[in-house]
C-alpha cells in the first residue's frame, strides 16, 4: 500500500488542455473514485498516475518516489481495464499466473498466490479454462485476479464494469468492494457511473472539462453539491434543479413559491431539490407541522412506476422537476399535482456561476 499524491497536475496536447491543475492526497489504502462525463479528463488523469500518459506540468508521487519519469512497470501498480485484456491461448490460470513470471518471481510462489488470487474472486473451479469458455462476469473476475496475484501499492481501475450487464455489474461491484475491504489496497477508479461511485468509494472526485469539480465523500456531495454541475450529475434522478428569482427569503419561478429560505442573497438565483425529499400533497393541503417553504402547483408531465414508488414530473418553466410518490399513487398525465416543498431541502446556486450560496 502507498499514499499517491498528485501535484498541480496537467496534462496538455498543443491547445488542448485534458486536465487542468489537479491536485490531491490520496490516502494509504484509500478507496477514490474519479467521476464524470465522457471527456471530462478523468481518464487521463488516471494513465498520468499509471505512467502511460505523460506529464505537461506537476509531480506524481507514490509512497516516497516521485514518478514523473519512471516506466509503468517500475511504479508498482496494478491495472484493470474495461476491455479485460486476457490472453486467450492461456488457461485462467496461466492468465493469473502472468505477472509473476514476467516480474520474475520466485517459481516457488507462484501456485500459491494465484490459488490465493483465484480464490478471492471465486475463480478456484474455473482454472483450466480458457477466457472463450466464461462469461463477461468470469472475465473480469480473472482480470481482477491478475492485478490482486502482484500484491501491488496500488490498484487502477479505469470503468471495469462497463462491459457488464446490469445484473453482473451489481455482483461484481459487491465483489470489487469487498476486495477492498480484505486488501487494503490504494485503488484509484474511474467511472461514469454516479451509483458505483456513491456505492464504492471512500472519497469521489467530481470532474468536468479537465477541471476538479468537487471532492469530498458520497455523503458529502450528495448532500451538499458545490454548485449546478455536481448537483445535476450526482442522484438518480439528479437534483431538480429550477432557476427564478429570490428576494427577502422568498423564490419564485412559474407555478413554484418558496419561503422561509435561511439568506440575505437577492437576484437571479437556481432553486435545487431532490426528488425523494419533496412531497406529494392533497389540493389544499399544508406542509407538514407548518414547516417553513411552498409548494409548486403545476399539471403532470409524466408518471413512472418503479414498484417501490411512483416518481412523477412537473415542468416549472424551462426545468422539469421530478418528485417521489407512494407506491399507490396514480395520475393521467394533465392532471393538477400539489407538491409541498419545505425549506430545509433547498439548495440555492448562483445563476450566473453555478456556485453554491
Amino acid at each position: 500500500m502507498a499514499q499517491i499524491s498528485i501535484r498541480n497536475v496537467t496534462k496538455r496536447w498543443g491547445a488542448v488542455t485534458g486536465v487542468k491543475g489537479f491536485d490531491l492526497d490520496i490516502a494509504e489504502g484509500e478507496f477514490l473514485v474519479l467521476l464524470g462525463p465522457s471527456g471530462c479528463g478523468k481518464t487521463t488523469t488516471m494513465r498520468m498516475i499509471a505512467g502511460l500518459e505523460d506529464i505537461t506540468e506537476g509531480e506524481i508521487w507514490i509512497g516516497e518516489r516521485k514518478v514523473n519519469n519512471l516506466e509503468p512497470k517500475d511504479r508498482d501498480i496494478s491495472m484493470v481495464f474495461q476491455s479485460y485484456g486476457l490472453y486467450p491461448n492461456m488457461s485462467v490460470y496461466d492468465n493469473i499466473r502472468f505477472p509473476l513470471k514476467v516480474r520474475k518471481i520466485p517459481k516457488e510462489e507462484h501456485h500459491d498466490r494465484v490459488m490465493k488470487a483465484a480464490e478471492m474472486v471465486e475463480l478456484g473451479d474455473f482454472l483450466d479454462r480458457r477466457p472463450a469458455a466464461l462469461s463477461g462476469g468470469q472475465r473480469q473476475r480473472v482480470a481482477l485476479a491478475r492485478a490482486i496475484v502482484r500484491e501491488p501499492n496500488a490498484f487502477l481501475m479505469d470503468e471495469p464494469l462497463s462491459n457488464l450487464d446490469a445484473k453482473l455489474r451489481v455482483s461484481t461491484r459487491a465483489q470489487i468492494k469487498n476486495l477492498h475491504h480484505t486488501l487494503k489496497t490504494t485503488t484509484i477508479y474511474v467511472t461514469h457511473d454516479q451509483i458505483e461511485a456513491m456505492t464504492l468509494a471512500d472519497r469521489v472526485v467530481v470532474m468536468s472539462q479537465g477541471l476538479v469539480q468537487q471532492v469530498g465523500t458520497p455523503t458529502e456531495i450528495y448532500d451538499a453539491p458545490a454548485n449546478t454541475f455536481v448537483a445535476g450529475f450526482i442522484g438518480s434522478p439528479a437534483m431538480n434543479l429550477v432557476e427564478g428569482e429570490l428576494k427577502g427569503g422568498v423564490f419564485t419561478a412559474p407555478k413554484m413559491r418558496v419561503e422561509g429560505l435561511p439568506t440575505a442573497h437577492s437576484g437571479a438565483v437556481t432553486l435545487g431539490f431532490r426528488a425523494e425529499d419533496a412531497m406529494v400533497l392533497a389540493p389544499g393541503e399544508p406542509l407538514p407541522e407548518g414547516a417553513a417553504g411552498g409548494t409548486i402547483e403545476a399539471p403532470v408531465y409524466t408518471m413512472e412506476l418503479l414498484g417501490e414508488a411512483t416518481m412523477i414530473a412537473v415542468r416549472i418553466g424551462e426545468a422539469i422537476a421530478s418528485v417521489k410518490a407512494a407506491k399507490d399513487y396514480r395520475a393521467e398525465i394533465g392532471d393538477p399535482a400539489h407538491i409541498g416543498v419545505p425549506a430545509s431541502i433547498c439548495h440555492l446556486f448562483d445563476q450566473a456561476t453555478g456556485e453554491r450560496l
